[in-house]
């Protein structure tokens, strides 16, 4: 399953570093979602994952037992869940605007400025 998760991280890095790369300010934000998504997974992979045991521990419990999943990179990922999520929303509201002003989504129109006639 590890190694499954691993290949998926990969891929998802790779694809949102290709995206990034690209010139066009949608594909832009899908790499960024993209690398997002896959560090989410790597913190997810990272917190051992565990098969059928919650991450919930007995109160009675002084030394956390090796078979229970950390809570603390799910907390993470929960949270970094609806905050990827608010700033798309955000961030597909921006470009919707800046292509109705610009009338295209390509970076380079948007560096240089307009040539005056002389």
């Amino acid at each position: 399953m590890e190694l499954l998760l691993i290949l998926v991280l990969g891929l998802l890095y790779a694809g949102g570093v290709y995206f990034i790369l690209r010139r066009s300010m949608v594909k832009l934000l899908l790499g960024i979602m993209l690398l997002g998504s896959a560090t989410n997974i790597l913190i997810f992979v990272l917190g051992a994952i565990v098969k059928g045991k919650p991450p919930i521990i007995d109160a009675a419990a002084n030394v956390m037992d090796p078979s229970y999943a950390d809570p603390v990179p799910q907390a993470l990922i929960l949270t970094a869940i609806v905050i990827s999520f608010a700033l798309t929303a955000f961030a597909i509201v921006l470009l919707k605007r800046v292509y109705a002003l610009v009338e295209t989504d390509d970076l380079d129109n948007l560096n240089t400025p307009e040539e005056e006639d002389i």
